[in-house]
């Protein structure tokens, strides 16, 4: 059994009901430390050979466009404060947890800040990090990597990071969502499993 693991239930599209065959799917909530959490529960009781994240996310500058679906390659732990040398992580963190499972889309790192990016500066600070941010794929790709399960994550953009993005995400996450699932029932990921 493979686990098919999103924030919420909407962002598991039609999939949150009726998962391919050899597929189970749960939530995890929103957040980095919550989707930790969750995620490691989830490995424990559910044991599964491999987990896929779905999710939304927002783009940082014009290198990925609303409705991309994307790949993550790896999830880093970031903050504003940080790119801006406010702040400093102890050189033992660990901050980066790359994708152990092949995806059928263009890969990308993924920035995950402790909250949502708020200005169009803050923005092009972490645009030097990664070309999107997420909320809780350093929790689930730390969790996956600390039980030995192979994990991957599949995002679509439907926002512009900064002061428009929650309406931006309110008006097409749904959408978005939807897209993600077909794009990834069309790549034929789920075929066999």
């Amino acid at each position: 059994m493979r686990l098919l693991l999103a924030a919420f239930a909407p962002e598991l599209g039609s999939l949150a009901g009726q998962p391919p065959a050899g597929w189970e799917a749960a939530t995890v909530g929103v957040g980095a430390v919550t989707a930790a959490a969750t995620t490691a529960r989830l490995l424990v009781e559910r044991r599964p050979e491999a987990v896929l994240f779905l999710g939304t996310c927002g783009s940082y500058d014009g290198r990925l466009r609303r409705f991309d679906a994307i790949w993550a390659s790896e999830a880093i732990a970031t903050s504003l404060e940080e790119v801006q040398g406010g702040a400093y992580r102890p050189s033992i963190e660990r901050t980066a947890w790359a994708a152990t499972l092949p995806g059928p889309l263009p890969t990308h790192p993924v920035a995950v800040p402790p909250a949502i990016t708020r200005t169009r500066e803050g923005a092009a600070l972490l645009a030097s990090v990664a070309p999107a941010e997420h909320l809780e794929l350093t929790g689930v790709f730390a969790a996956c990597h600390a039980a030995g399960v192979p994990c991957g994550a599949a995002l679509v953009v439907v926002n512009e990071v900064g002061p428009e993005a929650q309406v931006q995400w309110q008006t097409h996450h749904a959408e978005g969502s939807r897209r993600l699932v077909e794009t990834l029932r069309a790549s034929g990921l789920f075929a066999g499993a």
